[in-house]
């Protein structure tokens, strides 16, 4: 029997079609970004919700509570990519790779992962990144980048994603404040996702066949019931306008 504290709905939606819900998601990010003493995120700002080209995950309780969430934004030449607005002025390649991989099969970003703290300990953040990678052959785009901290970086990489060591200091950088280390990461083939764990792997894969499921997971020895409805049911026809 589990509890109801560990039992949860993942779901998609489109930002533009749900600003209710993007108004949930904001504050819900603010007060864990809060939390730990983090203010003026140069890639945290609001735009993303007028994006047709954002699509989110969101984490609610049975009751119906908003608590964590995570987001696909892909490249379209108008809105930045968050890891553009974060690492740009420091790293002026960033916009010549973006564009490169956009005009190469497209590329998207994996941001805005938040989960409250109310949580911890359940592993929920790596619940939410492997159903975003399982969603996101959906949306037909081909590489997946992102930008992490020290504390996230290991399941980062669990999940495929590969440090970029092009950028920065070998794909480190100083964000989001000169006492911090985010490192600059990339999934360079998101549909097979062979640079992923192979325990990562066959979930992401499972989820993507399965996109309506219920599991049971338990990365951290409890036992957590998740929902999982991962399909989008409204996907916009992807342009890259070239800059």
């Amino acid at each position: 029997m589990f509890n109801q504290e560990h039992k949860y709905n993942v779901f998609t939606f489109r930002a533009i079609d749900h600003p209710e819900l993007c108004e949930e998601y904001i504050h819900g990010h603010i007060r864990v970004l809060l939390d730990y003493g983090i203010e003026n995120i140069t890639s945290n700002n609001n735009d993303w919700v007028n994006n047709p080209d954002v699509y989110c995950l969101g984490l609610k309780s049975q009751e119906g509570e908003l608590l964590g969430g995570i987001r696909i934004q892909l490249a379209n030449g108008v809105y930045h990519l968050p890891i553009e607005n974060a690492i740009g002025y420091v790293e002026k390649r960033i916009y010549e790779v973006v564009e490169y991989y956009a005009l190469n099969g497209g590329v998207g970003e994996l941001s805005g992962l938040w989960v409250s703290n109310r949580l911890k300990g359940l592993g929920i953040g790596w619940y939410l990144v492997r159903a975003a990678i399982a969603s996101a052959n959906q949306l037909n785009f081909g590489t997946l980048v992102g930008i992490c901290g020290e504390v996230t970086l290991q399941m980062f990489k669990n999940v495929g994603f590969e440090v970029d060591e092009s950028l920065g200091n070998k794909g480190t950088f100083l964000y989001p404040n000169e006492r911090l280390i985010a490192f600059a990461v990339g999934i360079l083939d998101l549909t097979t996702l062979k640079s992923a764990a192979t325990y990562d792997k066959d979930i992401m894969l499972s989820l993507r066949e399965s996109i309506k499921i219920n599991r049971v997971e338990n990365d951290k020895n409890i036992d957590v019931s998740v929902f999982y409805n991962l399909k989008y049911k409204k996907i916009s026809k992807l342009k890259y306008v070239k800059k």
